[in-house]
């Protein structure tokens, strides 16, 4: 169990999902789905909030590929994407303890075409073109928070005697449910504070925090370094919140829908 200090999956096997859509399921925290980038097929994290697609830099190695970068095609759920730009990287700290390899991360480059539709139980992704996107019913709809393509919304935390909002991504690569960046918030008791930074050990106590309605108290949180945050996000809300929702992402028109998961579900 991951030590708390205080702080200011299971895939579905049905019948094959119609052409957009995908499972997916939860590993560590975080959205993985299966995929192909530059000719690698395998388990990639699907990372909402990831500027940039990465395929690891061990992956790489193994398909021949050499440098920090490639150019290939990318599929996933069903759809192909051209002659896509793909950063190579290490991505052993992000990976090591999944029980089978994770190939790479699909980040925001690759699905900002696209109205996203993810629920988490079971577990779906649908892709979908703007013109295309079924009904989603019952949901609070927020623009974008921030300029760019990482879908951030405005949310509230407090630690008790202080309270702050603004924007957090979604970020379904996030392993845990709410990172706070290190530029608003601290844990003075950590011993190893770099422990509370993703994939590391330890996560710190904050008493509440709130989003569309929904109130957390007294739950476990994160820290992030601000540079890993788009300029202005506080923090980053993760699976493990999310999973309260079904989520659209709709990246063309820059706005996030939640919707509760006693909400009617969109129809085709």
């Amino acid at each position: 169990m991951k030590p708390a200090l205080p702080l200011f999956a299971l895939v579905a096997f049905a019948a094959a999902p119609p052409a957009g859509e995908m499972r997916c399921w939860l590993d560590q925290g975080v959205l993985v789905v299966s995929a192909s980038v530059a000719g690698a097929a395998g388990d990639y994290i699907l990372d909402t909030a990831a500027p940039h697609t990465v395929l690891h830099e061990t992956r790489a190695q193994s398909e021949g590929y050499a440098g920090t970068s490639l150019t290939g095609d990318v599929w996933l759920a069903g759809r192909v994407l051209r002659d896509r730009p793909v950063a190579v990287s290490d991505l052993d700290a992000r990976t090591w303890a999944f029980p089978t390899p994770i190939a790479g991360v699909i980040g925001a480059d690759i699905l900002s075409a696209y109205v996203v539709d993810i629920r988490f139980a079971p577990c779906r992704v649908r892709l979908s073109a703007p013109s295309q996107a079924p009904r989603f019913r019952g949901g609070q709809t927020m623009a974008f928070a921030l300029p760019g393509d990482a879908p951030a919304v405005t949310a509230a935390v407090s630690d008790g005697p202080r309270a702050r909002s603004g924007p957090f991504v979604i970020a379904t690569g996030a392993d845990t449910g709410l990172r706070l960046s290190e530029a608003y918030a601290s844990a003075p008791g950590a011993a190893k504070p770099a422990e509370l930074l993703p994939y590391g050990a330890w996560r710190a106590r904050l008493r509440a925090a709130s989003l569309a309605g929904q109130l957390w108290e007294n739950l476990t949180v994160g820290l992030l370094a601000d540079a890993d945050l788009p300029p202005g996000a506080i923090g980053a809300i993760g699976p493990p919140r999310l999973a309260a929702w079904r989520l659209r992402i709709d990246y063309p028109g820059r706005q996030v829908v939640l919707a509760p998961l006693n909400a009617a579900p969109p129809r085709p």
